[in-house]
């Protein structure tokens, strides 16, 4: 029980039984009188007492309690008149509250459409053979190796162009061999940038022989794959025990004109890949082709 309580029913054990023998049953609506009287008393004498820290408790007419209490619902509902819980006036005149957005609304940065063109708007014409710089596996990463002593780790980007082929997005690929695919790029120079080192490398992969300039509208990147070691495996992240990954290589997207001609080296062929064939599909076509459909998923295709 509250300290209150407890005096109160002291004081009614005390002052009831003297009063009770007096005046008996005749006078127990005096006798409610005085009991009320007894509990106000009471409570009065407490009320310091449980008084939580902060300014002493003042005494209030009921003219101070309104304006007190009209006062706690204007806090409540704000300086502008909003706000929850809110108490209106029968003169108030109801307002309507348009809330922030929480996020940003969508955006050509945040929904990016691809416009794929089909197939057949392409012509592919051929060039002179384009060959590797290296003889052998052992040799390119024996290059790379001399490299990376000189100039440390190797820079490399690839590009993924895109059609359509009823009704399918396919990416185009060069095919060396019967078994091995490639995306068309390569090794950009020391200090070299790297959009402008991949439009290079399209252009002496791709590029027409008439002298047209070719122009390539590189839209975003959508990969990122390390090299930790000399070696073929490459990891989209770089494993936390290497501190000098030995080569990094981007992939950008491509849009490609609604209509173009590129010239493809004698001995590569140009194939159009569909989504579906390269998904989950890392033996034929390795681990980076074979996660490009899970790359391009964030954009929208519009089919023209």
């Amino acid at each position: 029980k509250s300290p209150g309580n407890t005096v109160i029913d002291e004081c009614w054990r005390s002052v009831g039984s003297t009063f009770r023998e007096i005046f008996a049953s005749p006078c127990v609506r005096f006798w409610r009188i005085l009991r009320a009287f007894v509990d106000y008393s009471c409570l009065h004498s407490l009320k310091p007492n449980v008084q939580s820290a902060g300014a002493p408790i003042m005494a209030m007419n009921s003219s101070q309690v309104k304006a007190q209490h009209l006062q706690q619902q204007n806090n409540m509902a704000g300086p502008g008149g909003t706000g929850w819980p809110r108490r209106n006036s029968q003169n108030s005149t109801p307002t309507t509250t348009v809330a922030e957005p929480q996020f940003p609304t969508t955006t050509g940065a945040i929904n990016r459409i691809i416009k794929l063109y089909p197939l057949t708007n392409y012509i592919f014409g051929t060039k002179e053979p384009l060959f590797e710089r290296d003889p052998s596996v052992p040799a390119r990463f024996q290059r790379m190796r001399d490299e990376f002593e000189k100039i440390g780790m190797r820079r490399s980007v690839e590009g993924v162009l895109l059609v359509h082929e009823h009704g399918l997005p396919h990416v185009l690929l060069l095919q060396l061999g019967t078994t091995f695919f490639k995306l068309p790029g390569g090794e950009l120079n020391p200090g070299e940038d790297e959009v402008e080192g991949l439009k290079r490398l399209l252009t002496e992969t791709l590029g027409r022989l008439d002298g047209v300039k070719q122009e390539w509208h590189v839209e975003d990147i959508i990969g990122n794959w390390w090299r930790p070691n000399f070696e073929p495996p490459q990891y989209p992240y770089i494993p936390s025990h290497i501190t000098k990954p030995k080569e990094h290589k981007r992939l950008f997207l491509v849009q490609l004109q609604d209509t173009a001609l590129f010239g493809v080296p004698k001995n590569y062929k140009i194939v159009a890949a569909p989504l579906f064939e390269l998904y989950d599909n890392s033996q034929g076509y390795g681990p980076i082709i074979s996660s490009l459909p899970q790359a391009l998923c964030r954009f929208e295709f519009i089919y023209m």
